[in-house]
């Protein structure tokens, strides 16, 4: 029975990266530039949602350039594979921070990405792996996505995961998709004084 769900869990999980391969080339036709730092993909792209007040009190309005924040899940799956998950989560938090800094770094040296006004993004996980990287919460303004976020992101919890059905059963409640969001200001004064190269 274990060797059927463990056969059963691959071909979801190689479907999944199938589907995602395809999602990056969708996202790259509809974004300015998708770049690669670390275990982050930065998305350039306008904003779509409502106006958002930040704690530095910087407003993001509807068409400002942001930076949409994707974690590769490719290269979280394969130490979740090598690692285990609990060893793989505390890897994917310090290599978030690595690529934290080299986007800060990307900010002030990228020509392309000087109009980028905010680092913004979608998750499930403030409550874990991203503790202390220094995002706001924001909650989605959009029932319609917010369902839609709900969804998709416990279903790929589950897909990737090894233990990510059992997690979303026990957690559900607290499985609740919000938006990140950082100012540009903010990133660059949080991690030009970051000493992580």
């Amino acid at each position: 029975m274990n060797l059927i769900s463990s056969v059963s869990k691959a071909s979801a999980q190689s479907v999944w990266m199938a589907w995602e391969s395809l999602f990056d080339q969708v996202t790259k036709l509809r974004s300015a530039s998708v770049r690669k730092y670390g275990i982050c993909k930065l998305v350039t792209r306008r904003h779509h949602g409502k106006s958002v007040e930040c704690q530095d009190g910087q407003w993001i309005h509807r068409g400002d350039w942001v930076g949409e924040l994707h974690l590769d899940n490719r290269q979280v799956l394969q130490m979740s594979k090598e690692l285990g998950p609990d060893r793989a989560a505390l890897m994917t938090a310090r290599m978030l921070r690595r690529s934290m800094k080299q986007i800060s770094e990307a900010l002030e040296t990228d020509a392309e990405l000087m109009q980028v006004q905010a680092l913004t993004g979608i998750t499930l996980l403030h409550r874990g792996i991203i503790h202390g990287l220094g995002f706001e919460l924001h909650p989605l303004d959009s029932k319609g996505f917010r369902i839609f976020s709900t969804y998709y992101l416990r279903l790929l919890m589950r897909v990737l995961h090894p233990v990510g059905r059992e997690r979303t059963k026990q957690n559900a409640p607290k499985l609740v998709p919000k938006m990140l969001i950082m100012t540009r200001e903010s990133l660059l004064a949080r991690y030009a004084k970051d000493g992580l190269s």
